[in-house]
């Protein structure tokens, strides 16, 4: 579940709690979230190198690590479970669970990722992988670079549904099922219509209420459902802002019509408001 807002929240966390720390060594308790490298390839490069920064790429949380000059990236992509935290005192019980894999740093902490599911990933890259990796992303939704022009672009080349497009990575990096379903219902564009049928003032409309759905998000520490979980093991507050996901059924909050729900568009929940979405 983690998107943009979550894995953002995640991230600063971690910059702010552990930038200049020092991995003192791994402990790879499920092998199968590991890519690139084996166990003892990964636990070889990290053990005593430094975390440098933490930061976050369209839904990755990326450490940067640095060991005898030579700096790489731990990239860890949560998909719908996994969540890294920092072991606390304080953290809840239930936060320890399903861990698969731990770093102890050298100040005492020990950094912990978890993954209820295991479908998650973590990767071991260097400067030049990532960049191959991070370069088959599409652009940043939040970067100012991304105008309405940029976007209309994007969107107009997609014979997709629109909701489809805004949640393809390769063309527009971050953005998963909550919040597009949040920006279609703000911007009143109805989620089955083509990408490429959207007139350039819908996608201005569009990209207007993203941004503003993803920066709120972002001040509410995410949205949490089930298993998300910030750096400190606490929930996210969005939820009780959402419009349109997880309100099928609810009256609509600009029309008071029943928004409804379906998984025919891209075989995940879509809710929508019938009268205000066109």
């Amino acid at each position: 579940m983690p998107e943009l807002p979550e894995t953002e929240t995640i991230a600063r966390d971690l910059d702010e709690e552990i930038r200049g720390a020092i991995i003192e060594g791994v402990t790879v308790l499920r092998h199968d979230v590991l890519r690139e490298e084996d166990d003892a390839g990964f636990a070889r490069q990290l053990t005593g190198a430094q975390i440098t920064k933490v930061w976050r790429r369209a839904k990755l949380i990326v450490l940067d690590v640095s060991a005898d000059d030579d700096t790489r990236h731990l990239v860890v992509q949560p998909r719908f479970t996994g969540g890294l935290f920092i072991e606390r005192d304080a953290t809840p019980a239930e936060i320890g669970d399903y861990v698969c894999l731990s770093l102890p740093l050298a100040d005492g902490r020990r950094l912990h990722y978890r993954d209820v599911r295991r479908l998650g990933t973590v990767a071991l890259m260097s400067t030049a992988r990532f960049a191959e990796y991070s370069g088959a992303l599409g652009p940043e939704p939040l970067d100012p670079a991304l105008g309405d022009t940029e976007l209309s672009v994007l969107l107009r080349a997609s014979r997709q549904p629109v909701k489809v497009a805004l949640m393809d990575q390769r063309r527009l990096a971050g953005v998963g099922n909550i919040y597009a379903n949040e920006a279609l219902f703000w911007a009143g564009i109805d989620p089955s219509r083509e990408a490429r049928s959207l007139s350039f003032d819908e996608v201005s409309s569009l990209r207007q209420a993203l941004c503003t759905v993803l920066t709120a998000s972002i001040a509410a520490r995410g949205t949490s459902f089930r298993d998300y979980r910030d750096a400190r093991g606490e929930r996210g507050r969005f939820v009780e802002q959402l419009a349109a996901y997880g309100r099928a059924g609810a009256p609509c909050a600009r029309c008071q019509r029943r928004l409804v729900g379906t998984h025919a568009i891209d075989g995940r929940s879509t809710v929508f408001c019938p009268s205000c979405q066109r």
